[in-house]
Order: C-alpha cells, then structure tokens, then sequence
C-alpha cells in the first residue's frame, strides 16, 4: 500500500458549483488516476480492518464508488442509502438540509439488520447532514452506526458538530481558502 499519495494533486477544486459561493471538491480526479484511486481503497481498507462491522452503507452516487470495492475486500454486504424513488422495496427515508438545499435520503428496510454495525463511506463530508440523516434512518431500525469514512473532509462546515458522538474518518482534510 503506498501511504504517501498526495491527494491534493488529483482533487479537483471548482467555484461556483453547484451554485455561486460553493467550491466543489471533485473526486473525478481521483478516479481518473489508478494509483490514486487505489491508494484510497487501500486506506480505507486499512482503517477497517480492526473495526467491528457488519456492513458497509455507501451513499448515492459518489459514495458507492468508494464503497463498493470497500465493501468487497472486508468481505462485507454492501447498503446502499439512495435517493427518494430509486429503491425498489419498501424503505426507510429521512429529509435533511444541505449546504446549498434539502434532500430526502432511503434505505430498504430489507437492508437494515437489528443489532448490526454499520460504516457509512461517503466521497465527501461538508455539513453532515447527509450521513446524520442515513445514521438516523439505521438507528431508528435497531442498527448501530460504527462511524463514518470519507476521501475529503471539509470541517470549517462543521461536520463535527453535526456527527458529534461518532467516529468520522477522512483521508484528505479541507480547512477552507
């Protein structure tokens, strides 16, 4: 595993998307690099490996890119948090705020196993609206949120005040311009 990979070379940073005044950090970049991609799943891999967890839960859509070939090297099923109307089943749903609007985010409630452990894997952790909403969503079920795993933190958003109470974990931190 290289441990040494500069992420910061291959993250995208783009104003005024989705809207004016929003800098968006762009993980195509990463995808874009094998060595980089690579380098995360490995970290990834890495900080799961002492971890008590049952499954991964990625959120829709740049989060199942992460999670999903997570989820495969722990041998773990995968979850995946989606949208309103994109779930087949009966599901679990929980409106939240973001920085620049408000979502509704679900999980099928086949998906959701009592007294498990869950890590959700996001791209990227700005307020933590996203995650604190899925968190709740599993714990209203009787799952239990083992933390959160992101590529890019940004916490002059304050995520950490958001997620209070849980282990958050980034690969790249974001202080702000």
């Amino acid at each position: 595993m290289n441990t040494n990979y500069d992420l910061d070379r291959v993250i995208r940073k783009v104003p005024d998307f989705p809207k004016k005044g929003v800098l968006y950090y762009d993980i195509t970049g990463i995808l874009a690099v094998p060595e980089a991609f690579s380098f995360c799943i490995d970290s990834m891999e890495a900080i799961c490996r002492n971890m008590d967890i049952d499954s991964i839960a990625a959120v829709e859509a740049r989060g199942f890119i992460f999670g999903a070939p997570l989820a495969e090297r722990l041998g773990l099923p995968l979850i995946l948090v989606r949208k309103m109307g994109k779930l087949p089943n009966k599901v679990v749903s929980k409106s939240f705020e973001l920085e620049y609007g408000c979502d509704v985010v679900c999980v099928q409630e086949v998906d959701i196993v009592k007294n498990s452990n869950i890590l959700l894997v996001d791209d990227l952790i700005a307020t933590g609206g996203t995650l604190q909403a899925a968190a709740a969503m599993f714990t209203e079920q009787g799952a239990h949120v083992a933390g959160f795993l992101g590529v890019i933190g940004l916490p002059f958003l304050n995520y950490e005040k958001t997620l209070a109470g849980y282990d958050v974990q980034v690969l790249q931190l974001y202080h702000g311009e």
